[in-house]
């Protein structure tokens, strides 16, 4: 059995090798490293891919939801909602930004933000709605969409870990993530379903006045060399990332499946484990669906009941199982984010999850070998 990786980027590279090896050196070459034509090429051809009228790459991720939120014309003190379980990132910029964090309460079977928890934390100074795509399930956009209407908000999309998941609406329309609210940020962090070989990110709205503002804020404010017409940062994606993520590109669709017939083999492993909670796509789908297209498994996230889940860590690992705890602590428990304004009550479901949750080995090259061994080893442990 090949040695079982958290995430496998070599065994994905020798696939496409000889493409990217010749993107690079054409990079090289023409030593067009910044804002060259192939990262161009790469904006448009995210575009089609996604349905979007506007990308705009950047450095990172983390540069890319400041900059959307930047580019919103956000003021000190206004109110931004989002999910208080998730990567720290997503608040960070909030409060880099002078704004403030509203943190509020996921749900227990997807883990993406409560619409109930949102409804309860609106008040006069909410401007914006933070919903986070968490380990690639859709979070619920048509709910969102309809309470950021009603309030006059805007929605911005932590699309970090869900390109190329599909939302359905109601009437069986269907939109990519990141289309749907009005300004998203992406990663492309080499662990991404779509990642790159260093850092990398990008913005997408269908805004055209939006778009234009934030071209001018990812290049120092320039829309004109010298000409500083907005506050801006610097925050580009380099060339040769650009032409790894264009090789990349025409596979994701690809991936993504690899990823969903993994978690598929995951959960009809663990049936009739009740001591394990195993991730759903759509609830109507009741776990994942031949077609499921909600959730592309950035992650595969476990809930364990009644079991020492740092244990089980320990245990996987000590049997060459890599495995992570995403996340351990909340948000609104971080010294940096600690505030008055917090009642714990209001976060019974992700103080839960944070002692229950567990991350298996998740990448296009897992093998059926592998998820057997694994699924084995968690049994094992849990029945022991």
């Amino acid at each position: 059995m090949k040695k079982i990786q958290m995430v496998d980027l070599k065994g994905q590279f020798e696939k496409i090798k000889d493409e990217v090896n010749s993107s690079i050196q054409e990079v090289l070459e023409t030593t067009a490293f910044i804002n060259g034509p192939r990262v161009h090429q790469f904006q448009k051809n995210l575009e089609e891919y996604l349905g979007v009228k506007h990308v705009i790459p950047c450095a990172n991720g983390t540069d890319a939801l400041q900059i959307a939120m930047m580019g919103l014309g956000l003021k000190p003190g206004d109110e931004v909602i989002t999910a208080d379980f998730t990567f720290a990132a997503t608040v960070e910029v909030i409060a880099l930004l002078n704004l403030t964090p509203v943190l509020v309460d996921v749900n227990p079977d997807d883990f993406n933000i409560s619409i109930e928890a949102i409804k309860k934390s609106i008040t006069p100074k909410t401007k914006a709605i933070v919903p986070v795509h968490l380990f690639g399930k859709c979070a619920d956009m048509e709910a969102i969409m309809e309470i950021a209407k009603e309030h006059n908000l805007y929605v911005i999309e932590d699309n970090a870990q869900g390109i190329g998941a599909t939302y359905t609406f109601k009437d069986g329309r269907k939109a990519k993530t990141g289309t749907i609210g009005h300004v998203a940020s992406t990663s492309f962090f080499p662990s991404k379903n779509l990642g790159c070989y260093g850092d990398g990110g990008a913005i997408f709205t269908n805004d055209d006045a939006l778009a234009h503002t934030i071209r001018g804020i990812v290049n120092h404010g320039m829309y004109v060399r010298y000409h500083h017409d907005v506050v801006g940062v610097n925050s580009r994606l380099d060339s040769i990332q650009a032409v790894v993520l264009d090789a990349k590109l025409p596979h994701l669709d690809a991936y993504n499946k690899a990823r969903q017939l993994a978690a598929k083999k995951y959960n009809a492993a663990f049936v009739g484990e009740q001591n394990i909670i195993t991730p759903i796509g759509n609830p109507a789908c009741q776990g994942i669906c031949d077609t499921c297209d909600c959730h592309v498994f950035h992650q595969y996230t476990l809930r364990v009941k009644g079991v020492d889940r740092d244990a089980l860590a320990n245990y996987l690992n000590e049997n060459g199982i890599p495995c992570g705890v995403y996340y351990p602590i909340p948000l609104h428990k971080q010294k940096a984010y600690l505030d008055s304004r917090y009642n714990e009550a209001d976060f019974e479901v992700t103080n839960q999850l944070v002692k229950d949750v567990i991350s298996l080995p998740m990448h296009t090259e897992l093998d059926d070998e592998q998820i057997e061994f694994i699924t084995s080893k968690v049994k094992a442990f849990i029945n022991g």
